[in-house]
């Protein structure tokens, strides 16, 4: 998008943070470059000083939507993880532990799990088992990774899920598993490293999807709070669509407003209405109603943000060039955008 970013920005809000935790050589700078496709990411290239001990990596670098963190200390002696822990604690994030098959030496990464744990005990932890082809006898390979996963869940103090990743220039193997991990709790974050879909390729909206992920993700953190949502989620669609129309130069008036409504249907967005309603009021019940009734708005307000921002572009892709987008085709694409947003 042109329209550069400014201090009063409706989505303006913290960074969620991907840590990484690994021995050098685990292959985190791999790791990155692959779920980024910034080819030219090294580690202390491209990554910025962050604390005494880590690197942060803002993607995109223009306007970024997260930040990757990567302890650099780990390993080192007398690391300690307390001065990464503060930089993460407020954000939403999740903890990538790198460990490589054909080194099965990781003290170093089990201390910095447990103190992890010791610390914040609900904090999102996935293993990625690297470096697979360096154990090319099958049997051998499986052992090593239940004995590691069997360690690192010992430090963590339960059970954690498992990846066997290729990182290799060969294979890329397991990201997608991945990108359906981190999306069980940063969903703005799992669609930003995902792979588009053909149809988001093929229409152009790879131009505008960094913009209706960065709405989305602020629509999904303001509606965390009750009835703050029934506010703020309205007006950040609004301001998305308006930022839609400047991005293909149409005049967002309050007809054309009227008009996309009714191309993509009354029924649906009544419909959300209520089960919005609802999960407002949800919320407000103690304890149970604001912490599951808050986690069900913020995903729901998530999705139905980023698929009306993907129905809102093809429709003003095609008002821009005067050939309009027939209603099931629009409402056909709002629903796919909205199941693709919902199951991340």
């Amino acid at each position: 998008m042109s329209d550069p970013l400014t201090d009063t920005d409706p989505t303006a809000r913290p960074l969620p943070v991907v840590w990484l935790l690994g021995k050098t050589g685990a292959g985190k700078s791999s790791l990155v470059r692959a779920l980024t496709g910034v080819d030219e990411i090294e580690l202390g290239s491209g990554f910025a000083p962050c604390t005494r001990n880590a690197d942060v990596f803002d993607f995109p670098q223009d306007r970024p939507l997260m930040q990757f963190l990567d302890t650099r200390g780990l390993g080192e002696a007398g690391y300690d993880a307390a001065e990464d822990l503060a930089q993460c604690e407020a954000r939403s994030h999740a903890i990538l532990a790198l460990a490589r098959l054909d080194d099965p030496a990781q003290s170093d990464l089990e201390a910095a799990l447990r103190e992890v744990r010791r610390r914040k005990p609900n904090i999102r932890i996935i293993v990625l088992h690297t470096a697979a082809d360096e154990v090319p006898d099958e049997q051998t390979r499986f052992r090593a990774r239940a004995a590691m996963q069997a360690r690192l869940e010992a430090a963590a103090g339960g059970q954690l899920p498992g990846l066997e990743i290729s990182l290799g220039p060969k294979e890329t193997r397991g990201l997608e598993a991945l990108c359906d991990l981190l999306g069980e709790t940063m969903p703005d974050v799992a669609l930003l490293l995902g792979q588009a879909s053909a149809d988001e390729q093929g229409d152009g909206f790879a131009a505008v999807r960094s913009e209706v992920l960065r709405f989305a993700g602020a629509a999904a953190a303001t509606d965390l709070a009750p009835l703050l949502g029934v506010v703020t989620v309205p007006g950040l669609q609004a301001a998305m669509l308006q930022s839609l129309a400047r991005h293909h130069k149409v005049d967002w008036s309050g007809a054309r407003a009227a008009e996309f409504a009714a191309a993509l249907g009354l029924g649906a967005a009544l419909r959300f209405g209520a089960s919005y309603a609802l999960r407002q009021a949800f919320k407000l019940v103690p304890v149970a109603g604001q912490t599951l009734g808050a986690a069900a708005a913020g995903a729901a307000s998530f999705a139905a943000t980023y698929a009306l921002g993907r129905a809102a572009h093809r429709w003003l892709a095609g008002a821009a060039a005067g050939t309009p987008v027939p209603e099931a085709e629009l409402r056909a694409i709002y629903r796919e955008a909205l199941g693709r947003a919902g199951r991340r």
